[in-house]
């Protein structure tokens, strides 16, 4: 558990722009930034942080809040294990108290996978480095791949025992479960029930997410055998989804923003080589074919992408097909032949980063040239082949977004291939009209952040008041107003005045989100829109975060700033303003109430109840009628 201490710090140190751009690409934009949304694909940003009031919220999905809040959304951490992460961002130390058991059994399946990685990552380096048999075979591997020592340790490289148990028993002797074991992969269950390590035998290249968790692991087995695959992987899992990983990003992440292009190659050896060389905006698909997930995550950081292919790679025309998806997702593409017997890790060991960056940019062209000059020789005269090329290139034109882009490239092709500009066009248009006649998939769209409160409950009549009041809570609970009782000018804060006003009326708040967020303001003793922005109830977070943005105010480059006093002034009208408008809600309701419980008493005949109810209503309608004046007429 950590300390109220503790959590304060990392709240009060954990600055939203720092968080977000681990991420995500911000730029300026007055006062706040923005950035393409980390939570939902999207080519326009609208992903806005806020500095001033340090959280962040994006336009199109709805999704943001405080630095805690992106945390744990972006990395799917419980709200103790987000302040891990910031105070570990931030080098603040966190002395905690050891687990209970019960607490221990409390920790979800995501964190305990973590867990059981973590466990593993050191296992298998510390196998590397500190046994003989680590040594003599992973170490001897990655020397003679030209791998340093500093490489090494910067990707934490490592090696798994030759051995069918080494894994299981060292990790079972350390208390952790054999289900976890199974789940993230590191091992299976054999016939015999009992458990054996998927590795065994191999160098291990450990996978990060883009904060730098380990959610799997890649092993490279170094004996020939038959029937063995060079590469085995670990297996899609609660916490690891290939398709949605891109190897070498948390290394890569801010060499792509500083120089706005991501080299992308295809293996572990091509990605850590090309860092050894010095060109580290570079990441890898691990062998797997490029998915639209995979080009979300670098377009968080860049639009710029060079796809580097091995010069002798028989696997270039299947290899094409991303290109398709990398324009539909916006980016700028461009490709890169590497010579004659190359790859990116054997060209990255024989250059330097000037000498290797210099060819690429010598060498690169844009993806009309290089389909071209790719399937053209296969072509030849043949007019139906040379068709068939045309048309390939005008699929990859219709998916572009970017209209200028469009026709900067349609312009092109035709010249290369010395065809009327309209007829291309025409073409793209027909092609973009088959796309968008045919049926989209009924995923349910974006999803929406959750603005009003999950509850099951129904709302009560009074709830638009009801959450004004707590808007006004949230916002300027500390703010002082001046309020005059009996003809004496009393100084009292919004929260004190918003709840003592509701005891008073007999008139309680109704809706449980509201209660609960009244009841915690009165005996919070921080600054109450951190406290609920921080909150580890994220339906509350949720909830304070939609009262607290400012999306329909103006913007502050606008607003004149006010004075203290002047502000006094204008926040004692508009609390007392809210307050009467919740008192008239109120009142409204109780009379249409008693008006049904006449009807009732009426039908019955019981006339003296009729009377009672009748000096009821009529001292509702004497207060509903001075409330309305004072709201200027409100029926």
């Amino acid at each position: 558990m950590i300390d109220h201490a503790t959590v304060q710090k990392i709240l009060d140190t954990a600055r939203i722009e720092d968080v977000v751009s681990d991420f995500v690409t911000l730029k300026r934009r007055g006062v706040n930034l923005i950035g393409l949304c980390p939570f939902h694909n999207e080519k326009t940003p609208s992903f806005t942080v806020s500095p001033a009031k340090n959280i962040c919220h994006c336009f199109g999905c709805g999704k943001g809040g405080s630095p805690v809040n992106f945390i744990m959304e972006h990395e799917s951490l419980s709200y103790a294990d987000a302040l891990r992460y910031l105070a570990k961002k931030y080098g603040i130390q966190i002395v905690e108290k050891e687990l209970t058991k019960e607490e221990l059994d409390k920790r979800s399946d995501r964190e305990n996978m973590f867990a059981m990685n973590a466990f593993a990552l050191k296992y298998f380096t510390n196998s590397l480095l500190n046994t003989d048999e680590g040594r003599n075979i992973g170490l001897a591997y990655f020397r003679e791949r030209g791998f340093t020592d500093a490489t090494i340790q910067k990707f934490q490289l490592g090696y798994c025992p030759d051995k069918f148990e080494a894994v299981s028993v060292a990790a079972l002797k350390s208390g952790y479960s054999r289900k976890y074991l199974i789940d993230t992969g590191l091992c299976t269950e054999n016939q015999k029930g009992g458990l054996t390590d998927r590795f065994r035998g191999r160098v291990m290249f450990p996978v990060h997410t883009i904060s730098g968790q380990v959610v799997a692991f890649g092993g490279r087995v170094l004996k020939k055998a038959e029937n063995v695959g060079k590469y085995v992987n670990s297996p899609e899992s609660e916490i690891y989804h290939k398709s949605n990983e891109l190897y070498g990003l948390y290394f890569a992440k801010n060499a792509i923003q500083k120089n706005d292009v991501c080299y992308l190659v295809e293996g572990y050896a091509d990605v850590i080589s090309m860092h050894q060389a010095g060109v580290e905006n570079v990441v890898a698909s691990s062998g797997t074919s490029l998915t639209t997930g995979q080009i979300r995550l670098i377009h968080r950081f860049t639009s710029n992408i060079v796809v580097l292919y091995d010069g002798d790679s028989a696997g270039i025309k299947a290899s094409i097909r991303g290109i398709n998806m990398l324009l539909e997702e916006g980016m700028n593409v461009e490709v890169v032949l590497l010579p004659d017997g190359e790859d990116p890790d054997s060209f990255a060991r024989s250059q330097d980063s000037t000498k290797f960056i210099e060819y690429i940019n010598t060498h690169k062209t844009n993806f009309i040239s290089f389909k071209t000059s790719l399937l053209l020789e296969e072509a030849g005269n043949d007019p139906i082949k040379k068709a068939a090329l045309i048309g390939d290139i005008v699929d990859s034109i219709a998916v572009i977004s970017d209209k200028i882009q469009q026709a900067i490239y349609i312009k092109e092709c035709a010249v290369r291939f010395s065809m009327r500009e309209e007829v291309l066009v025409q073409e793209v248009a027909k092609r973009q009209k088959t796309v968008a006649e045919q049926p989209k998939p009924t995923s349910g769209g974006i999803e929406k952040a959750t603005i009003e409160s999950s509850q099951s409950q129904s709302r009560p009549v009074t709830f638009k008041e009801e959450r004004q009041l707590i808007k006004y809570v949230l916002r300027y609970g500390r703010d002082l107003i001046d309020i005059n009782s009996n003809g004496n000018n009393i100084e009292i804060s919004v929260l004190e005045y918003i709840a003592g006003s509701i005891e008073a009326d007999d008139m309680p708040l109704r809706y449980p989100i509201h209660i609960q967020i009244l009841e915690e303001a009165l005996t919070c003793n921080s600054d109450l829109r951190s406290y609920f922005l921080n909150h580890p109830d994220m339906e509350i977070q949720n909830y304070a975060f939609s009262l607290t943005e400012d999306k329909y105010e103006k913007s502050a480059l606008y607003v004149t700033e006010e004075s203290e006093s002047a502000h006094k002034v204008r926040m004692s009208g508009e609390v007392q303003t809210i307050m009467f408008e919740y008192r008239f809600a109120i009142i409204k309701e109780r009379c249409a109430l008693v008006k049904k419980s006449i009807e009732e008493a009426t039908a019955s005949g019981n006339n003296e109840k009729v009377d009672e109810l009748l000096r009821e209503l009529h001292s509702l309608n004497t207060s509903r009628t001075q409330i309305s004046a004072l709201l200027g007429g409100r029926k």
